[in-house]
C-alpha cells in the first residue's frame, strides 16, 4: 500500500461510527479521557457544535486556545476542535514533543481560504512598488501558517478580533501604512475606529490583481484584503432595521468581522469573548439580538435563560466550516490514539513555523 493510500485510509472515519448512538459515543470518551489523563488535552473553539464542547478541556478562541495547549505541556496529545488555521497556529507554539490532531481534515474557515499565499506574493511587489517601503503587513488569526509567515518575515505581526485595535496601533508607529488581511470588515472596522476615514482606505483585489481606489492612491493608509467571513457578512441593516421597528428596547450586539455599515448601526460591537462577557454581565431580563456564529448564540441563550436572546438574523445556520467536527470524529480520533495510530496530525514546516512564530510573538509582546 502505498504512502497516499494510507494517509487516505487515516484520513477516512469508518462508517461504523456513524451509526453509533451518542449515548455510546459520550460513555467511550469519557472513558478514553480517563485512561489518557493529563496527556490528552481538548480545546474546544466558542463555535462549536455542543456535542464536543461538553468533552473541551478548555473553551475559547482560537489564539486563546492554542496558547493554553502551549502551556499544558504534560500534554501529549492535543486533539483540536476547531479548524485547520487553529491547529496550523497550535503546532507552532507547542513542543516538540506535543502532536496536534484535527479531526475532520474539513474543518476549515472560508475567510482563512480566501488569502493564499501564491496570491500574497503577487500582490506585495506591486504594493511596494506603489508605497516603497513605507507599508507593514498585519493578518488576522484566521489565516494560514504560510500567510503568517509571509507577514513575520516583513516585519508585521498577528491580531485578533480582541487585539485589532492595539496592533493597528502598533503597525502605524511602525510605517505610514498597513496591508490588512484577510478579512476587510475587521481591517476596516478598527481603522475606522481609530479615526482613518474610510477614503483613506484601498482594497486589493486578489483574483484581479488590483487595488480598488478612487483617487489620490498615496493617500490611502490602509490597505484592505478582499476577503470576509461567510457568516458574519449575512448579517444586513435590514436586520438591524428589523429588530429595532419590532423590538426597540432590544439591544443589538454584532462581531466586527460584520461589514461597517452594520457595525455603525449596532449599539455595540466587540470579539466574540467581548460579547460572552457583555451578556454574562448584562442585567436579568435584559434583551440582546446577537450578530454572530448560530452555535454561541445557541448556546448563550442556554446559559442565561434569564435574558432575552435572539440572532440578528432568524435564518442564520451555524458555519459549515468551522462546524465539521462532531462527536464521531472526535471518538475516531481518540480510539486510533489508543491503538496507536496518529491520524490527522497536523504539522506546519519548520521553516514557517519560525517566520510565523515571529508575528505570533510580536503580537504576544504587545497583549
Amino acid at each position: 500500500m502505498s504512502i497516499l493510500e494510507q494517509m487516505k485510509r487515516l484520513d477516512d472515519m469508518p462508517e461504523s461510527y456513524k451509526t453509533m448512538s451518542m449515548e455510546e459515543m459520550e460513555a467511550r470518551v469519557r472513558a478514553i479521557k480517563e485512561r489518557f489523563g493529563k496527556r490528552l488535552f481538548i480545546p474546544g473553539h466558542h463555535y462549536q457544535k455542543d456535542e464536543v464542547i461538553q468533552f473541551a478541556d478548555a473553551t475559547g478562541d482560537s489564539l486563546g486556545l492554542a496558547q493554553v495547549a502551549a502551556q499544558n505541556s504534560e500534554a501529549e496529545y492535543i486533539v483540536f476542535c476547531g479548524v485547520h488555521f487553529m491547529t496550523e497556529t497550535a503546532d507552532i507554539l507547542t513542543g516538540d514533543h506535543q502532536k496536534v490532531i484535527l479531526p475532520d481534515m474539513r474543518a476549515g474557515c472560508s475567510m482563512a481560504d480566501m488569502a493564499e499565499i501564491s496570491q500574497v506574493e503577487r500582490a506585495w511587489p506591486i504594493l511596494q512598488k506603489l508605497f516603497s517601503d513605507e507599508i507593514l503587513p498585519l493578518t488576522y488569526v484566521n489565516s494560514t501558517a504560510a500567510i503568517k509567515a509571509f507577514v513575520g518575515r516583513y516585519g508585521g505581526a498577528v491580531v485578533t478580533s480582541s487585539n485589532a485595535k492595539k496592533m493597528v496601533e502598533w503597525a502605524f508607529t511602525q510605517k505610514e501604512r498597513i496591508f490588512f488581511l484577510p478579512d476587510q470588515h475587521l481591517g476596516r472596522n478598527t481603522a475606522y475606529e481609530l479615526g482613518i476615514s474610510l477614503d483613506e482606505m484601498a482594497v486589493w483585489d486578489p483574483h484581479a490583481d488590483h487595488l480598488e481606489y478612487n483617487g489620490d492612491i498615496k493617500k490611502a493608509k490602509v490597505i484592505l484584503w478582499k476577503g470576509h467571513c461567510s457568516v458574519h457578512e449575512n448579517f444586513t441593516v435590514r436586520h438591524i432595521e428589523h429588530i429595532r421597528k419590532t423590538k426597540p428596547d432590544m439591544r443589538i450586539i454584532v462581531h466586527p468581522e460584520c461589514s461597517w455599515d452594520v457595525v455603525q448601526k449596532a449599539d455595540d460591537a466587540g470579539s466574540t469573548k467581548y460579547i460572552i462577557e457583555t451578556i454574562r454581565n448584562a442585567p436579568s431580563g435584559s434583551k440582546w439580538a446577537i450578530g454572530t456564529e448560530m452555535n454561541l448564540v445557541n448556546r448563550l441563550m442556554h446559559e442565561h435563560p434569564d435574558k432575552e436572546i435572539i440572532s440578528l438574523n432568524p435564518y442564520m445556520c451555524p458555519c459549515l466550516t468551522m462546524n465539521r467536527i462532531d462527536l464521531p470524529h472526535l471518538l475516531w480520533a481518540l480510539e486510533a490514539l489508543e491503538k496507536g495510530i496518529v491520524v490527522n496530525q497536523i504539522t506546519v514546516p519548520e521553516a514557517i513555523a519560525k517566520d510565523a512564530k515571529q508575528a505570533l510573538d510580536r503580537m504576544l509582546a504587545l497583549a
